[in-house]
């Protein structure tokens, strides 16, 4: 359609694994360059965390506000990257390649050996934590895509990435009012279809939280404190849903959740960055944060009752 959002394609997908052409599994050769505000990017910290890959995977902290020059590594020590000695992410994509003219985006799985960017598929990077790097998980780590269910957490994976993970983007950076409004349409009855989903079982497939409750998760918890707003998907908040904002919670009272969560970034990244319109930087006082740590009511849905969140092992 004339005037919607068109996402731009990864540049760096070369898959992890054994093979000739793959890249091979291997602790401490890599860098996961990422920032807290990007969704795509915050599912990857997830994985990691609840896997215990960040023991075997570097990590890299950009700025949440995006600048001119793109992602910025400010946070750091002298605003280089201590690993890469990088000021902003363009730096390694150029190195990585000095003909590319795509943005530089994260997460970006940077080769540390070869100093180059290998990976920025965000799209299938979890599904490579939870597989080919299963040999350098934690021991008891969860089983996030579980071989009998793939299949249909693929399907799923889709579905939410269409119309809520990217469908929220469409919405805002539509350039007419009829795409405009065909993505909000999208996003909400998909949310209503999620609520419902949601209405007689825990996580999106039951008792246990899957690659999918990440995918979901991360636009959910950016809902509220910039989606609402800066996008206009403002039919209703998050917590308007009674079952999609008790399953929030349930996910953010899990520490791999909640603490890789920062909502001061997020707010500060929508609002402020390069990319909004905001010529004088005027950061939202709301939404009131604290309702997240909020009792939820989900582990009534268990079928044990159990008050922890649940993984299947």
């Amino acid at each position: 359609m004339e005037g919607a959002f068109q996402r731009q394609k990864n540049r760096f997908d070369t898959p992890f694994g054994d093979g000739e052409q793959e890249l091979p599994v291997e602790a401490g050769r890599y860098r996961l360059l990422w920032t807290p505000i990007c969704p795509w990017a915050h599912r990857q910290m997830i994985a990691l965390k609840l896997l215990g890959l960040d023991r075997v995977i570097s990590v890299g902290t950009a700025n949440p506000v995006r600048t001119e020059h793109g992602w910025e590594f400010s946070l750091d020590e002298g605003g280089v990257d201590p690993v890469l000695n990088i000021r902003y992410l363009p730096e390694i994509y150029a190195e990585t390649d000095p003909d590319y003219t795509g943005r530089a985006t994260v997460p970006a799985v940077v080769d540390v050996k070869k100093r180059s960017v290998v990976n920025n598929d965000y799209f299938k990077l979890t599904n490579y934590w939870e597989t080919v790097w299963k040999p350098l998980h934690k021991p008891g780590a969860p089983e996030l895509y579980p071989e009998d269910l793939q299949a249909e957490i693929d399907t799923l994976n889709d579905i939410i990435f269409h119309d809520v993970n990217n469908g929220v983007y469409k919405a805002g950076f539509a350039k007419n009012q009829e795409a405009y409004e065909k993505a909000y349409d999208a996003l909400f009855e998909r949310l209503d279809w999620l609520e419902e989903r949601l209405s007689t079982r825990r996580y999106l497939f039951g008792d246990y939280i899957t690659d999918a409750d990440i995918r979901l998760y991360v636009t959910l918890a950016r809902f509220d404190a910039a989606y609402y707003m800066v996008f206009r998907t403002n039919r209703n908040r998050l917590i308007d849903f009674p079952n999609l904002w008790n399953y929030a919670k349930d996910l953010y009272e899990i520490p791999e959740f909640g603490g890789t969560t920062d909502f001061e970034a997020i707010k500060r990244g929508y609002q402020l960055g390069s990319q909004a319109e905001n010529p004088y930087h005027i950061l939202a006082k709301g939404p009131d944060l604290s309702v997240w740590n909020e009792p939820h009511d989900r582990a009534r849905l268990s079928h044990d009752g159990a008050q922890k969140f649940l993984v299947a092992q």
